[in-house]
């Protein structure tokens, strides 16, 4: 990799790294963050094994292989023309094509999209499927577009990324602002252009090749991890109070799994505020919010309306309210240190995350020297992810997978990411740093497969 400091090869501790890193992403922040979480449980096991700092290992793989960065021109229904900015990054193909979802956000960036590849990298190389890193997405804001507004904008969108993307090559999925209506559009239109049916992206309709649980799978998988720890420690999720943000698909399927395990989940928010209902969001209840989000696209502050003894609270996050375990499923950076401490003095035993890097360093610190059950996205959130790999298979077999088929294999994922992070997080006191573990256990896959192609 060319630098332009020739230092930067004989690095060798990690603000050295850090330093390099940023001089060659300015003004990255999110990027930054992720690599330097990543990096600070890394540089320690790096020094300890020479051949990975030799072939300058975790630099090559902070860069990504490519991004691909394109217009994507549309006409809304008023017969305004309109420009958004989409990307494709792609960041890492060692162990199999890439794989990662299409975000569309306002507050997408390069950055944001950089950490996402690169996270995405570790979490498919945990999952033990064969799975590249990237990710892609657009500024583009569905919320408030018409259905054939959000059609236009695909299928324009489409036109340019067809031509890097293939079920050999590239998988998309979705994200957050890209749903099962917004992959149908996507897919059709690939389709279209390509003249082929291909598995070239997950998260479709089951009556064009989708996957049952695919929906589901990160918000179950999310859970599926948290009982891992649990019972690691001797415990179970069983009777256990749990906050969890968001009120998309990896919170409500969230709340659905944790609940038919035993918990109560009392909070669900978005982004204008949170609602708490200390009695639990039981099964009626989340059908409510289903139809809700999924189907009226409102707000959560309408639940309260619906369910007396429950309370709203605009402009708040739900980390204010004492429970036993967080599972943050909205996006990242949304619990700060104010509110990881918080968390703590409310005596939180466990934080699982489902949603990408939701936790500011800062707080993944106070989490970590609180000694608490821990697991980062990479590993808690897993689970989507290892059902689209799942979709994969079934595309290249041309069969489905029964619903309980899913959920086993899921399951046993989970249960396998799980066992890597105790086999590398795990202290002589029985401890087990989570963070540690999902990042070498993630690293070394794709380190050992880099060593393996030479300098490429």
């Amino acid at each position: 990799m060319q630098v332009d400091d020739q230092s930067e090869y004989e690095c060798k501790d990690l603000q050295c790294f850090l330093r390099g890193l940023e001089r060659r992403n300015p003004g990255e922040l999110e990027f930054h963050q992720a690599v330097e979480e990543v990096a600070t449980t890394l540089m320690p096991f790096i020094q300890e094994h020479r051949k990975y700092q030799d072939a300058q290992i975790l630099e090559r793989m902070t860069e990504p292989d490519r991004v691909v960065i394109f217009r994507v021109t549309w006409e809304d229904d008023s017969g305004n023309i309109r420009a958004n900015r989409a990307w494709r990054v792609q960041f890492n193909n060692s162990i199999g094509p890439y794989k990662g979802g299409l975000r569309f956000h306002p507050s997408v960036t390069l950055s944001v999209l950089k950490f996402l590849g690169f996270e995405q990298t570790l979490k498919n190389s945990l999952t033990g499927l064969p799975m590249g890193g990237a990710k892609g997405g657009a500024n583009f804001n569905p919320k408030g577009k018409s259905d054939r507004e959000v059609m236009r904008f695909c299928q324009s969108m489409m036109i340019e990324l067809h031509r890097h993307i293939g079920e050999d090559t590239d998988i998309p999925a979705g994200d957050i602002g890209v749903g099962g209506r917004e992959i149908s559009y996507l897919f059709g239109q690939y389709k279209r252009l390509s003249n082929r049916f291909v598995g070239t992206l997950t998260g479709k309709g089951l009556a064009f090749g989708g996957s049952l649980i695919r929906t589901e799978a990160t918000g179950y998988g999310c859970v599926y991890f948290c009982e891992n720890m649990l019972v690691h420690k001797g415990e179970s999720i069983k009777g256990k109070s749990i906050a969890v943000s968001g009120a998309g698909n990896v919170s409500i399927y969230a709340v659905e799994k944790a609940t038919e395990l035993g918990a109560r989940v009392v909070t669900l928010s978005d982004s204008d505020g949170f609602i708490h209902d200390p009695n639990g969001i039981d099964a009626e209840k989340l059908a409510f919010v289903k139809e809700l989000k999924e189907v009226r696209r409102g707000r959560i502050a309408e639940y309260v309306d619906k369910f007396r003894g429950s309370t709203y609270h605009p402009g708040q996050r739900p980390w204010i309210v004492p429970v036993d375990i967080a599972m943050p499923c909205a996006t990242q950076n949304e619990i700060n240190f104010d509110e990881a401490q918080t968390l703590l003095r409310n005596g939180v035993i466990a934080v699982c995350e489902g949603a990408n890097m939701p936790t500011v360093l800062a707080g993944a610190h106070a989490f970590a020297a609180a000694n608490i059950l821990y697991g980062p996205s990479k590993a808690a959130n897993a689970g989507g992810v290892a059902v689209s790999g799942l979709e994969q298979s079934q595309n290249s077999l041309r069969l489905s997978w029964s619903r309980e088929e899913v959920d086993s294999k899921l399951q046993t994922i989970m249960r396998d990411i799980h066992k890597k992070c105790v086999t590398y997080g795990a202290s002589s006191g029985g401890n087990v740093d989570y963070v540690k573990g999902a990042n070498i256990a993630g690293f070394v896959k794709v380190a050992e497969a880099m060593l393996a192609y030479g300098v490429v």
